[in-house]
């Protein structure tokens, strides 16, 4: 039953048009010159580089470095430097190390090298950073590298037979939500609610295809970082025009998984998670709500013994007040059914039947390689489970934060 449920909702999604997924999309062609300019040489285009996923404000490099690597081609070579400071009241202990209501830490120090052109192209990102989590204990830099991903966190070898379809391989990027992994690939410095729901890297293999506006992604995956290959993905997106796109993500594991450790949440890792997301711009404004619908079935063998979901919303906000300066903001609710008493699963943290929202808001400065911004964020949970809240005795309700980030893209 589970099987033949997702398979319909994966192949479902390959019915329904749905944004143009950035990493494989096609660049646009270059707007004619003006004709006074016609007998000026055109400069060259900007190479469109393959990742890492980026929403808006913050942008890398337009000229990025490269090197000629002989019979491998041209390689490119960018990153990130940065560091973080947060302060935050209710500390909850992270899993690896302590509960602080002050840390200073950094956030990113990565490079990445790549190959976007020929037969055989290849994405290499690496280093340490941190993945601070509205809601969820921060953890340093150092223990979350090394007990999450590792320094290699995304790695996979392209083929592109045409410019229209590729297949990849290794550890890739997921295909599901609206927020990427990183803080510099977002519009908050912090991951939402939503995200917390979601997998971050996965290992397997990936075949992408685009027609005109139509991008529709397939992949089978190890889920949330398992080693057990049993996750199929289906990701359709639809770009209408150039100020609306639609995309609609279905996902899951076709069979059941014993495996579960940090990155590997027993009841996530054997459940499903469906996105709708919708992203709008006009001028200086940008708009991506999206919806979240996540299940996990009832398996008696692995200790679940009551099926428990998920339901949740986001919107993603982002105002571009001149070439330097932008303000973003989420606001985000989610909640689950069940209570405490009745074998439902933990699925947000705060304990069965819990719901929670937040609000964040972030300004944005960007002067080329130099970004640094600012961050207040507010957490509130309902229906905790004693324990399972914020603060040393696990009982408070909320939690808010103020969080700086500062460094360099090249």
């Amino acid at each position: 039953m589970r099987k033949s449920l997702l398979l319909m909702a994966v192949l479902g999604t390959f019915a329904a048009p749905a944004a143009v997924w950035a990493d494989d999309a096609a660049p646009a062609a270059d707007a004619a010159a003006p004709a006074a300019d016609a007998a000026a040489p055109a400069a060259p285009a900007a190479p469109v580089l393959n990742g890492p996923g980026m929403n808006f404000p913050l942008t890398g490099s337009a000229s990025p470095l490269s090197f000629d690597a002989g019979p491998v081609g041209k390689v490119y070579v960018s990153g990130v430097v940065s560091a973080i400071g947060l302060l935050q009241d209710s500390p909850v202990k992270p899993v690896y190390g302590q509960s602080h209501n002050v840390y200073g830490d950094f956030s990113n120090a990565q490079i990445i090298l790549q190959k976007i052109d020929g037969l055989v192209q290849f994405y290499v990102e690496g280093g340490g950073y941190s993945i601070p989590t509205i809601g969820v204990p921060y953890t340093k830099a150092s223990k979350q590298t090394d007990n999450s991903f590792g320094v290699i966190p995304t790695a996979y070898i392209k083929i592109a037979p045409t410019d229209s379809f590729n297949v990849m391989a290794g550890k890739l990027p997921t295909l599901q939500g609206a927020e990427y992994t990183f803080t510099f690939e977002n519009t908050n410095i912090e991951r939402g609610l939503l995200w917390n729901q979601e997998n971050v890297f996965t290992r397997g293999v990936q075949a992408n295809y685009t027609a005109g506006p139509l991008a529709v992604s397939a992949s089978v995956t190890d889920g949330f970082y398992s080693k057990d290959y049993k996750w199929l993905t289906g990701l359709v997106s639809y770009t209408i025009n150039d100020s609306n796109a639609i995309t609609l993500v279905a996902s899951g594991n076709v069979d059941k998984t014993t495996t579960s450790g940090y990155n590997t949440p027993l009841a996530q890792n054997n459940g499903q998670v469906y996105n709708l997301i919708y992203k709008y711009t006009n001028g200086p404004l940008t708009l991506q709500p999206y919806l979240q619908y996540t299940y996990v079935p009832s398996e008696a063998s692995l200790g679940i013994t009551k099926s428990t979901s998920t339901y949740g919303a986001a919107l993603l906000a982002n105002y571009m007040v001149n070439s330097t300066v932008n303000i973003g903001a989420r606001a985000e609710y989610i909640g689950s059914d069940g209570s405490s008493t009745d074998g439902s699963q933990n699925l947000l943290g705060y304990g069965a039947g819990s719901d929670a929202w937040s609000f964040t808001i972030t300004p944005t400065y960007q002067d080329k390689a130099f970004f640094a911004r600012a961050e207040l964020s507010y957490v509130k949970a309902n229906s905790i489970t004693s324990g399972l809240g914020f603060g040393s005795s696990g009982n408070d309700s909320s939690q808010s934060r103020l969080v700086v980030e500062t460094g360099f893209m090249f």
